[in-house]
C-alpha cells in the first residue's frame, strides 16, 4: 500500500481485529498474505521470526500452566506479521506528512516529527547490532543469549546519546513548536482494495454468524 493514511488505518484496525478474536487473526492472517508481499516482508524485516518465535515459547508455557496459550501464540503472531509488513512499506518522512494532514502543523506536525525519530532511532539500533555482532565473529566470540544483556546495554547507551545530541542540535537551532510541511499522499486501487477488504474482515469477525446468515437471506 503506498498510501500512508490507509496503510496505517488498515494496520490499526487489522492489530486490533487480530487481537480481539481467534477468528480475526485467521482473517487478518489471510489478508496478510493476499496484501503484504510476505517474503519480502519477512526478508527485510528479519526479527519478526524470533519474535514469534519468543512469543510462541510464551505461549506454550502458557498453554502447560493454564491454557489459552495457543489462541495467544496465533493472535500475536499476527500482530507481529502486520507490525513488520507496517514497518517494510515505511518510506521517509510518511509519518510527518500524516502527523501534519491528521493535527495540523503544530501539534500534529510533533507527532510525525517524533513518529520519524524514533523510526530512525529502531534504523540506528539494528545497524549498530548488526556492527556488534560482526565485531564478536572477528574475535572470534558466538553470538548467543548471553551476548544479549551487553549488546541491549550498548544499543540502550547509543540511543539515548544520539537523543541527547538531537535534541541539543534542535535548541541550538532555535526549534519550539511546530513546522510547515506538506504531505503528499499517492492512492492506488490496490490500496482502496486493501483497505475496502481490512474494513469487510473487521465486520465479519465481530459478526456473529447466525447474523450473517440471516443477512444473507
Amino acid at each position: 500500500m503506498q498510501d500512508i493514511r490507509l496503510r496505517t488505518g488498515a494496520a490499526a484496525l487489522l492489530s486490533f481485529v487480530a487481537f480481539t478474536t481467534l477468528t480475526g487473526a485467521l482473517l487478518v492472517f489471510i489478508w496478510w498474505l493476499v496484501f503484504s508481499h510476505p517474503l519480502q516482508v519477512l526478508k527485510k524485516i528479519r526479527g519478526a521470526v524470533p519474535a514469534i518465535i519468543l512469543v510462541a515459547f510464551f505461549g506454550l508455557v502458557l498453554e502447560l500452566t493454564g491454557g489459552g496459550g495457543f489462541s495467544y501464540t496465533a493472535r500475536m503472531a499476527v500482530i507481529i506479521l502486520v507490525g513488520a509488513w507496517l514497518y517494510a512499506e515505511y518510506r521517509q518522512g510518511e509519518f510527518l506528512g500524516l502527523g501534519t494532514w491528521l493535527g495540523g502543523k503544530k501539534a500534529g506536525f510533533d507527532c510525525g516529527m517524533v513518529a520519524e525519530m524514533a523510526i530512525q532511532s529502531l534504523d540506528l539500533m539494528a545497524a549498530d547490532l548488526t556492527r556488534i555482532r560482526h565485531a564478536q565473529e572477528l574475535k572470534g566470540g558466538h553470538w548467543g543469549v548471553r551476548s544479549l544483556v551487553p549488546a541491549g546495554s550498548i544499543l540502550i547507551r547509543g540511543t539515548l546519546r544520539r537523543a541527547d545530541e538531537t535534541a541539543e542540535l534542535m535548541a541550538v537551532r532555535g526549534y519550539q513548536r511546530g513546522g510547515s510541511c506538506c504531505p503528499l499522499f499517492t492512492t492506488t486501487r490496490r490500496d482502496i482494495i486493501a483497505g475496502i477488504a481490512a474494513v469487510c474482515i473487521t465486520v465479519i469477525a465481530f459478526l456473529p454468524v447466525s447474523e450473517f446468515f440471516i443477512l444473507y437471506h
